[in-house]
């Protein structure tokens, strides 16, 4: 008797739920902390089957469970313990760890179940994950941060390394135009100075007006050399500051071309021929009169520069439906394999070019009109052989017939 007592004590003072159904599954008793979890009064619970404390799947399963544990033996939980959810009298559900004994009492058997609940734990739980989210989300942004940081100071460095390389870069063009400026100067200043000496002591004799006149000539040539060495400086200033002004026209090609060979032809060497041909029946394209005849007149000039006397320099242009072709042929000195990957950067001379004057200009300048122009350049050199320089241009927008 005080056994039992001391047994129901026990129980209505647990911490945790406990409580005992029969072998149908109807509740046969309740501890006070069962009925707090769950929100009833013990009359509301006793004898009414469990399932009334379970949501659904396991409300609708519940029999089952305790019939296939009669029938075939096979515990689902019984001495095992699993977490489950219990539902409350005001449809709240809520997590708890279930575990389930079986005890026999004479002839019948019942079935108790103690319940602890796991609400706290599983808020824990929860919090503990979001926090962790939290923290996994604030190392993602952290790291893209990091990651665009580290992207940006590597683009400064970059920029910083280019600019560094621009620098030397500019640097070492200063130092070649110093170096070519102060000797492609000198020598017709100086021709200059002694062709206008020698032409003050033939005045005094006035039977040498041949001499007078050779050193004429040979002052026109300085100052035609200087001009020209002004020009390419002025063009590569207006280029750099990018206010060359392209303006182009449906111009008579043929009429252009023929016009650029009978000027250069006044200056070529003794016996220099320039021989012009065009192929097709086009005669007109779109391009810049301007640059384009810039960009000859230096082709042709490096032609006759380079090429000796009694030679012929060949110059043709072709128009038909795929485009513009222009090519400029010699039989010179041509390009050293080695120097040909350098040609068209600004104030580089090939080093075979000896004491030829030059300012190592003129064909940067031409590709950089070429290139405003959307055409494309190209060439092919040989040794003691000679040059090529093919301009191409697309027929893109072009009229198929002349005007």
């Amino acid at each position: 008797m005080e056994s039992g007592r001391l047994l129901a004590a026990i129980i209505d003072h647990a911490i945790d739920g406990i409580i005992t159904i029969d072998n149908r599954g109807n509740v046969e008793s309740i501890n006070p902390a069962a009925l707090e979890l769950f929100g009833y009064q013990a009359e509301e619970v006793i004898g009414h089957n469990v399932s009334m404390l379970m949501p659904e799947p396991d409300r609708g399963n519940h029999d089952g469970y305790i019939h296939n544990y009669q029938t075939t033996g096979h515990k689902k939980i019984i001495g095992i313990g699993r977490e489950v959810m219990g539902l409350k009298k005001n449809g709240q559900t809520f997590p708890f760890r279930l575990a389930v004994s079986e005890v026999w009492l004479k002839d019948k058997n019942i079935f108790t179940g103690f319940i602890h609940d796991l609400s706290r734990e599983k808020a824990a739980e929860d919090m503990l994950k979001q926090h962790a989210a939290e923290l996994e989300h604030k190392v993602s942004e952290r790291t893209k941060d990091l990651i665009s940081l580290v992207s940006e100071l590597e683009k400064a460095k970059a920029e910083v390394s280019k600019s560094l390389e621009k620098e030397i870069e500019l640097n070492q063009l200063k130092s070649r135009f110093v170096s070519m400026a102060s000797h492609e100067f000198r020598t017709p200043l100086s021709s200059v100075q002694l062709s206008a000496s020698l032409i003050e002591k033939y005045a005094e004799r006035p039977d040498d007006k041949a001499s007078i006149i050779k050193h004429t000539n040979k002052i026109k040539g300085a100052v035609q050399l200087l001009t020209s060495i002004l020009n390419d400086f002025l063009s590569l200033e207006k280029l750099e500051a990018g206010i060359v002004v392209m303006n182009k026209q449906y111009i008579n090609l043929v009429e252009l071309a023929e016009e650029i060979t009978e000027e250069m032809q006044l200056i070529c060497k003794k016996n220099q021929h320039i021989v012009y041909q065009h192929t097709g029946e086009i005669g007109h394209f779109t391009l810049d009169p301007n640059l384009l005849k810039n960009a000859l007149v230096n082709l042709i000039s490096n032609a006759i520069k380079y090429s000796g006397e009694d030679t012929l320099i060949e110059f043709t242009t072709c128009i038909d439906e795929q485009g513009c072709l222009i090519s400029v042929k010699d039989n010179g000195i041509g390009i050293p394999e080695e120097d040909q990957v350098h040609l068209f950067e600004p104030f580089f001379r090939a080093h075979n070019t000896g004491n030829i004057p030059g300012t190592g200009l003129g064909l940067n300048i031409v590709k950089r009109y070429i290139g405003l122009m959307e055409g494309h350049m190209e060439f092919e050199s040989e040794v003691h052989k000679g040059t090529s320089f093919r301009v191409s241009f697309s027929s893109s927008h072009q009229p198929l017939k002349d005007k």
